[in-house]
Parts: structure tokens; C-alpha cells; sequence
């Protein structure tokens, strides 16, 4: 995943460069948005862009305007003062993604790129499993030829757990999957999407196991 960090604070931009790239991540870091806009015009400059909003040459807000009215979908996550409110909502209006307080935990930063590569990688227009098909563009649940009714979180879940099929994903992976930043959900409200789940999909040859300690995984039943 290519990073492109941009921030005038040397030792910040030196630490973000070594905290991405010790997750595999390939970090880019430019000081200015100036040369920030030259790099975005360029068809695959990034994807994701982690920016600072107070920048010599062009500020933030104005890198992420030239960005989005070039129809560019890149996420955008910015870098705030803690008592710039104005600042947040600015930024969030012109197109930013999400945004992180300064001073911030590296280990949040890394999470919230995460979250948005996530939430921003291309999907499947179908999954199926056993019985059990999701039709991504309509939004439709289906085992065999029945349609099943879901809810939106009921949906996200599932969806989630048949993008991740056979494989184990924890309470709080589908918890960062499923939902935007802001939004309000606990381990013990994901525990009643499954129950739901578990009785809607009954049919369908798959089951959804509990690993202990660990989470769940959609599996093909014997």
C-alpha cells in the first residue's frame, strides 16, 4: 500500500515514515502542499494520503479541493490542531475522509489508515458460499432462491465475514470493517448480529463457528 505523507514537521514526517513502513506500507513524505497537489495530478501518486492541514505553499484544505474537483476518490486522512473544530469540519466538507487530534498515538494512526484502505478497496459484485449468495450492487441477501431480510449492520457483517470466508476475524476487526469513524458499536452488539444471523442462514450450508478467544469464521458445514 503506498502512503503519501505530507507534513512540514521533520521529526513527525520521520516518524510516520518509520511507523507505516514497519506495517509493509510504502510511505512517500513531501513537505509542502505544493509539491503534494504536482504528485496527486499524477494518475497512481497514492493511495491514501495522510496530510497535515497547516503547510507552506498550498495549505491542506486547498490540497484536498484541487484533489477532489480533479474527481479524484483517493482517502484523505488529516492532521489537526486539538482545538481547531472549524478546522474539521472544513476539512471534512471539502472531501477529507477522516482526521486525526495532534498530538495523536502512532498506533491509532496506523489503524485509521488501515480502517481506510479497508473501506475504500474495491469489492465484488457477488460472494457466495454453500447456499448463501450477497449480491453487493443490489444489497440482497439470498439462500438458494430465497431472499433474505437483513438489516444494515446484519448486512455489514455478513458481508464482512464472506469477504474473509474460512478465515478467523475477531469482534473488534469486523467492529473497524463495518463501520465508519464516529460511529458507536460494542463487542456485545456484534455477538446479537451473529445470533440473528446464525437463525437467518440456517439453511444455506454454512454456519458461522465461534473460536474462542479468538472470533468467528464462515465455514462450509459437513
Amino acid at each position: 500500500m503506498h502512503i503519501l505523507v505530507v507534513e512540514d514537521d521533520v521529526v513527525l514526517a520521520d516518524g510516520l515514515r518509520r511507523v507505516l513502513g514497519s506495517h509493509g506500507m510504502a510511505v512517500e513524505v513531501v513537505a509542502n502542499g505544493t509539491q503534494a497537489d504536482q504528485l496527486l495530478q499524477r494518475a497512481v501518486a497514492a493511495e491514501i494520503v495522510v496530510l497535515d492541514i497547516g503547510l507552506p505553499g498550498l495549505d491542506g484544505f486547498e490540497v484536498v479541493r484541487r484533489l477532489r474537483a480533479r474527481g479524484s476518490a483517493v482517502p484523505v486522512l488529516l492532521l489537526t490542531a486539538r482545538d481547531a473544530i472549524e478546522d474539521r469540519v472544513r476539512g471534512l466538507e471539502l472531501g477529507a475522509d477522516d482526521y486525526l487530534v495532534k498530538p495523536f498515538a502512532t498506533a491509532e494512526l496506523v489503524a485509521r489508515v488501515k480502517a481506510l484502505a479497508r473501506r475504500h478497496a474495491p469489492r465484488p459484485t457477488g460472494l457466495v458460499l454453500g447456499r448463501l449468495s450477497l449480491d453487493v450492487d443490489a444489497r440482497r441477501a439470498r439462500v438458494g432462491d430465497k431472499v433474505v431480510e437483513l438489516s444494515v449492520r446484519e448486512w455489514a457483517v455478513l458481508e464482512y465475514l464472506l469477504q474473509h470466508a474460512a478465515r478467523v476475524v475477531s469482534k473488534q476487526q469486523i467492529i473497524d470493517a463495518i463501520l465508519p469513524w464516529g460511529d458507536d458499536i460494542t463487542p456485545n452488539a456484534v455477538e446479537v448480529y451473529i445470533s440473528r444471523l446464525r437463525l437467518k442462514i440456517a439453511d444455506a450450508g454454512v454456519s458461522i463457528r465461534t473460536i474462542r478467544g479468538f472470533g468467528y469464521m464462515l465455514e462450509l458445514t459437513a
